[in-house]
Order: structure tokens, then C-alpha cells, then sequence
């Protein structure tokens, strides 16, 4: 009889390919232009679609350094420093130095720069809603609490 590590291996491995595979499928939907066009519009402002990924990563994430968010946005470094300079004239962003290290330049949420992420918060709750109006409160509460463990884990790798 074949021991029962074997078959939850045979089992992990194919449900690793379907988790992979649903990931793709939702970093894709969420990396689509018209999907920041969307989200723009919903919350009612204007805004550079190419600045507003990076406007919401330096709201949720700042202080942060211009290479770890070029990194993260999987954008090449100087487009970045260029795209948060664009930010920074807009009033969205300030940069000083860190608190770390002075020498590196940290870019961090303006008032007025939160005050639009707040808007954008709004509309990405109108938006959810209508996504998970349908799932029951335990389905959706285990699906926070998982992502945000897969979260955890996969950033500690």
C-alpha cells in the first residue's frame, strides 16, 4: 500500500499548479491597462494610469525607497525615479531622505496624495462588493485570512 505522504505530495503538487494557475489568472486581470482606467474613473479622479499603481504602492507601503518600489512594480529603476518625480510635482508624493540611510531618497504619501487613494479605497469597495456580493460571509472572511497568510509566507521566501 503506497504511504499517504506520497498521495497528499501527487495531491499538493496538482493543486499547486491549479493555485499557480489562479494566480496568473488574477495578477493578469489586475495588471490590465483598462483595469486602472476603471479604477481611475470609479473614484473620480485623473491621474496617469502608469502613476497610479505606484501612487497606491507608496499610500500602502512608504516610506519607500525608489529601487525597492521599481522592484516590486517590476519596472525598470529610472522609469520609476522619473514616474515618482511626476508624482512629486503633482503634489501626490514627497521624497526625503530615509530614515535608515539620508542618502536614500524615500518617496511618502502627501495629504493630498492620500486624500486620492482614499477616493480610489472608495471605489475599489464599490468594486468588490459587486464581486462578493454573492459569497457568504465565512467564504470571504477565509479567503482574507488566507491571502493575507500566503502573503506573509511567500514574502518570507
Amino acid at each position: 500500500m503506497p504511504s499517504r505522504k506520497s498521495v497528499q505530495n501527487t495531491h499538493i503538487s496538482e493543486k499547486l499548479r491549479e493555485l499557480h494557475g489562479a494566480l496568473i489568472e488574477i495578477v493578469s486581470v489586475m495588471n490590465r491597462p483598462q483595469r486602472d482606467e476603471q479604477m481611475v474613473r470609479e473614484a473620480g479622479i485623473s491621474l496617469d494610469r502608469a502613476l497610479f499603481p505606484l501612487l497606491v504602492t507608496v499610500e500602502r507601503l512608504g516610506p519607500i525607497g525608489v529601487v525597492e518600489l521599481a522592484d516590486r512594480a517590476g519596472r525598470d529603476y529610472t522609469t520609476v525615479s522619473r514616474q515618482v518625480a511626476k508624482l512629486e510635482s503633482l503634489g501626490l508624493v514627497e521624497r526625503r531622505g530615509g530614515a535608515a540611510d539620508r542618502r536614500v531618497r524615500e518617496a511618502v504619501i502627501s495629504p493630498k496624495g492620500k486624500a486620492m487613494t482614499d477616493r480610489i479605497d472608495v471605489a475599489r469597495e464599490r468594486i468588490g462588493r459587486a464581486i462578493f456580493e454573492r459569497w457568504d460571509e465565512h467564504d470571504f472572511n477565509e479567503l482574507v485570512r488566507l491571502m493575507r497568510k500566503f502573503a506573509e509566507d511567500i514574502g518570507e521566501g
